[in-house]
């Protein structure tokens, strides 16, 4: 660290977030007195800040956070640092085209997690040049000894064949540090220093059971002096200036360039819409940018690749590093990061996602081919768990756009939005029900179908919307009416439209969605509606795991189409007569 932040990295001490400046990631995040100790060694922090770690009104947490103004990423979560230092590489090298480095400081214990492997793929793929991950290899975990111990000529070798430049460095010696920080090879650069915890600590070095302990106060001041007997020179040091050669960006009130151009009636499937409206959207900012994972082709992300090719960036089947590739492109504000796949594949990124969070950043994510209406590809694709995962992150919006028109406002209103923004697609194609000019707004739900005689509210979304709309017009054909809501955002949702046409309805609700019952839009309805008097919520959903069919035989084997929500209105409307 001290090599690192004294000799090696350029950056404007007292501001950490200069664009120019090179960036460090701390992925072992448990180590971040050393972190706090550099800034206040740099003069960024006051040296008494560092006695109130851990306090409930200090800024210095247990691990890095983003209200740290030197960090750009929250760590602690062991594997993902590398992932969003790999980001911020790319974007350095493709986007920026700047001279600033980032660095990345591992433990060995994290090197166990698949995360980190899928980071080497990616810097090795794209030959990242301006990356440089250090592996401070101490041989100890937690709790045991790492598998890999010393043997520091074995990740060597895996680093090497991931596309990697690695280097085998005492991890304490200076003048070995400085020489391997000075290599600069067209490929990623692997630092493996072999090091020793507690070195130099007599009781201490090399030991087990001493990780995240801090020595008993005797030992400590005797340690502390034995360190500053060493130390022969006191000279204060101050790190280089960066070169300053980072463009200015502006991503704020992104708008895109023209109106949606959609015909009502006209059939098209939400996914595609997507595809349309990023493409648009990359031409009213050139740093709006896509990633992938080798869905492009089926989230329709390969319209945005063939209209803005450089700033489109293929991560291949690596979920959980497209998450982070994703975060780490929009640190500092230098893009607007829009990464899409699967509905179903960010179920296995949920940790990366929840990091994100804990981050602040904004990342835009679409989840395509959600729910049963997907059809003969079964349920390891189906996205079903999808909205009760983003509606529990905290600040995230939750998108679930039902045409062609909504979904293109979502993506623009997702490009101006802080957080995380989900956007939720489907595949089947259906009817535009909105005009180009309809205006959409974050928690306005649309009242799609209304009538004085309307005696039950219906909430759908995607293809549940349109199922409900041609419910209605069989019930119409008995002289039931139904009102229909489109909630636009299901996180956050609309409580006061929804309310206030329940109680318009005799306070009867019937939720209708493509996913499980659990997370769900019946349970965001419940918990607005709950405590409310007179006010029932019946809820139609996916309840078990489903089977391969056609997408109409699914959304009927499990009660969620047209049919079933004649049904359950008329199970709702005699209910309330036998009451009476």
């Amino acid at each position: 660290m001290s090599v690192l932040f004294f000799h090696t990295m350029r950056y404007k001490v007292q501001d950490p977030r200069n664009a120019s400046n090179d960036r460090f990631v701390l992925s072992k995040g448990h180590a971040a007195p050393i972190l706090y100790s550099v800034w206040a060694e740099a003069g960024f922090l006051q040296e008494a800040e560092l006695l109130n770690l851990r306090k409930i009104d200090s800024v210095l947490e247990g691990h890095p956070v983003p209200r740290q103004a030197f960090t750009d990423v929250a760590t602690g979560s062991l594997g993902q640092g590398l992932g969003a230092a790999c980001g911020m590489a790319y974007t350095g090298k493709f986007f920026d085209r700047a001279s600033y480095r980032v660095y990345c400081l591992l433990g060995d214990g994290e090197l166990s997690e698949g995360s980190v492997w899928e980071a080497m793929a990616f810097a090795g793929f794209y030959k990242l040049d301006n990356l440089v991950a250090i592996f401070d290899v101490n041989r100890l975990g937690q709790s045991d000894p790492a598998p890999l111990q010393h043997h520091v000529e074995i990740y060597q070798k895996r680093c090497e064949a991931f596309g990697w430049h690695a280097i085998i460095v005492d991890g304490h010696s200076v003048e070995e540090l400085c020489k391997a920080f000075g290599q600069a090879k067209h490929q990623p650069t692997a630092i493996i220093a072999k090091t020793f915890k507690g070195k130099g600590i007599s009781g201490v070095e090399d030991k087990e059971s001493w990780h995240g302990k801090p020595l008993p106060k005797n030992m400590a001041e005797q340690v502390i002096q034995e360190i500053d007997d060493k130390i022969q020179n006191k000279k204060k040091l101050s790190p280089a200036l960066p070169e300053e050669d980072a463009p200015v960006v502006n991503i704020r009130n992104i708008k895109m360039p023209s109106p949606p151009t959609y015909k009502v009636g006209e059939k098209w499937a939400t996914r595609k819409a997507y595809g349309v409206a990023l493409a648009k959207l990359g031409h009213a900012n050139d740093r709006v940018i896509a990633l992938d994972g080798d869905t492009k082709n089926s989230t329709f992300s390969e319209l945005f690749k063939k209209e803005h090719p450089n700033r489109y960036i293929e991560c291949y089947i690596a979920e959980q590093n497209m998450v982070s590739i994703a975060v780490g492109c929009a640190t500092r504000d230098r893009t607007v990061a829009f990464a899409s796949t699967f509905a179903t594949f960010f179920t296995r990124a949920f940790d990366q996602i929840r990091m994100a969070a804990i981050s602040e950043s904004n990342i835009n994510l679409c989840g395509s081919h959600c729910g049963v209406s997907i059809g003969e590809d079964g349920p390891s694709q189906m996205g079903l768990e999808d909205l009760c995962m983003f509606r529990a992150v905290p600040n995230a919006t939750v998108f679930y756009p039902s045409d062609a028109v909504a979904t293109e406002k979502a993506v623009e209103i997702a490009a101006n939005t802080k957080g995380i923004c989900f956007i939720r697609t489907s595949r089947p194609e259906n009817p535009v029900i909105y005009n180009n000019n309809e205006d959409f707004h974050i928690g306005q739900a649309k009242v799609v179908l209304k009538s004085k005689d309307d005696q039950v509210t219906v909430i759908g979304a995607g293809v549940t919307l349109h199922e409900a709309l041609a419910a209605a017009e069989q019930l119409r054909k008995e002289k039931i009416f139904i009102r229909v809501i489109d909630p636009f955002t299901i996180k956050p949702l609309d409580k006061k439209t929804i309310l206030e046409n329940a109680r318009a309805t005799k306070g009867r609700i019937i939720t209708v969605e493509d996913h499980y019952h659990e997370g769900g839009i019946g349970e965001a309805v419940c918990a607005a509606v709950v405590g409310e008097p007179g006010i029932t919520v019946s809820r139609l959903a996916v309840s078990h795991v489903p089977r391969s069919g056609k997408s109409a035989e699914l959304l009927k084997m499990f009660g969620i189409d047209k049919d079933a929500i004649v049904q359950a209105v008329k199970v709702a409307v005699s209910k309330s007569r036998n009451a009476e």
